[in-house]
């Protein structure tokens, strides 16, 4: 940290200067900018390792800064000053790509923990230069699949991992979006701090404020000693709100201050307590039909959904079943002593794939558990996973390349057209289309 390089842009001597101070005293080298020209000038000269740049300057704005650093060094993280109360102009500067940003006046403790943060995270990029994730011997925590989908989420949370933009994961229930969660944790800069997860829903309200902000001893009936809150566990880490859509509405007022802040009062206490956490909320729930409906505060849902992720259904990609089985008994197998894993029938693979899996993975992995204690110990087949037939995925009806309304003729003279054009006989031709499901309606004798 004490040969890092800062970058400080903003117009203002006054905060550049307290900035300089802070900085200068963890040891940082500094050098400054008044506006966009000079900060293009400074960045020309040599590399940073941080910027931190105010959002209004006399000839641009700090998102302006925040577009050309990532292309330039994508892996220089940019914090933006905004002003107090402006969490619109906050919240978009993280869509832009921002590391992080401080309101002012600026609260020193909480500068400071942003430029350590950020300076870990230059660290953990420049280390890992494809942003690979920690080793882990455990599939449980891996995101397994071949799917353009799962590729997709894939490449999504590495590119999330470098940012502390809160990311909102939507998505059917047992699709894996804490398992989303703890790996845009673990791919990043806090992945040695703590990863805290939290269900909304499962916390009384008469307990809620206690849970998520602490309380102090005597606050309350049977509150026999201080209580730290979830945001004070996950202090340097990331707090996970599963359910968030569950939140009550006073509760969403509290949480609000609390993200916009960054500080949060225990119950009973008188003073405020800094905190450094990232949020990642989640919700099978659909929130910006919550928001229409007055269920959930507009505000709130813009400070949570800065990123969005969706998790796919295990219906959109069957192609992936295979590998999932096989995992998961390995998985299951191990944790409950089999000594050799179940074969699993081709037939059993068939019928899972055809299967809707309304609770998705989680339901899979369900299956899976009651066919090893259901099946003889060398096969699993088909009966053992006892799948509910009302829960089949139909058959698509077969597709015809010809209008119902044509004759005969007309059919054998497509036929034979298409198959000039691909160098074969109109048998052959016809075999092709039957192997992909294609009817073409027979010719009469």
């Amino acid at each position: 940290m004490s040969t890092a390089n800062v970058l400080v842009v903003d117009d203002e001597p006054d905060i550049r200067e307290l900035v300089e101070i802070v900085l200068g005293r963890m040891g940082l080298h500094i050098s400054s900018a008044a506006n966009l020209d000079e900060a293009r000038q400074r960045l020309r000269e040599q590399t940073f390792d941080l910027c931190i740049t105010d959002m209004r300057l006399p000839d641009g704005t700090g998102i302006e800064l925040v577009h050309e650093i990532q292309q330039r060094c994508p892996y220089t993280p940019v914090a933006v000053i905004t002003a107090y109360g402006n969490a619109e102009v906050a919240v978009e500067s993280l869509k832009a790509g921002a590391f992080d940003f401080v309101a002012k006046p600026v609260d020193v403790p909480a500068l400071r923990k942003l430029v350590d943060s950020a300076l870990k995270l230059r660290e953990h990029n420049t280390d890992n230069p494809e942003n690979a994730s920690p080793p882990s011997s455990d599939a449980s925590t891996e995101l397994l699949g071949t799917h353009h989908s799962i590729q997709a989420l894939r490449n999504l949370i590495e590119r999330l991992a470098r940012s502390q933009a809160p990311v909102h994961i939507s998505g059917e229930s047992g699709t894996g979006k804490e398992l989303v969660a703890r790996q845009i944790h673990l791919r990043g800069p806090r992945a040695r701090a703590p990863f805290v997860a939290i269900n909304c829903g499962a916390v009384p309200n008469e307990l809620m404020e206690s849970e998520f902000f602490g309380h102090i001893k005597g606050s309350f009936t049977g509150a026999h000693r201080d209580k730290a809150g979830l945001f004070q566990a996950a202090e340097g880490g990331t707090l996970f709100l599963d359910e968030v859509a569950e939140l009550p509405l006073h509760m969403q007022v509290k949480l609000l201050r609390a993200l916009q802040e960054r500080r949060v009062r225990p119950v009973g206490a008188s003073q405020e307590i800094a905190v450094n956490v990232r949020i990642i909320s989640a919700t099978h729930e659909n929130l910006a039909q919550r928001v229409s409906s007055g269920q959930f505060r507009q505000d709130l849902f813009y400070r949570l959904d800065v990123i969005a992720v969706h998790t796919p259904a295990l219906r959109e990609r069957p192609e992936d079943i295979p590998l999932l089985t096989e995992q998961i008994l390995h998985r299951i197998a191990a944790r409950t002593g089999y000594a050799d894993v179940p074969a699993v029938d081709a037939a059993t693979l068939q019928a899972l794939q055809a299967y809707s899996f309304p609770g998705n993975v989680r339901e899979l992995e369900n299956i899976l558990e009651r066919s090893l204690t259901l099946c003889d110990g060398i096969t699993i087949y088909p009966a053992d996973l006892q799948l509910r037939s009302d829960f089949a995925i139909a058959p698509p009806p077969p597709l015809t390349l010809t209008d119902p309304a044509q004759t005969p003729a007309e059919v054998e003279q497509i036929e034979a057209r298409a198959a000039q054009k691909l160098g074969i006989s109109t048998r052959a031709l016809r075999e092709r289309l039957r192997k992909l499901g294609i009817q073409i309606p027979a010719s009469p004798p």
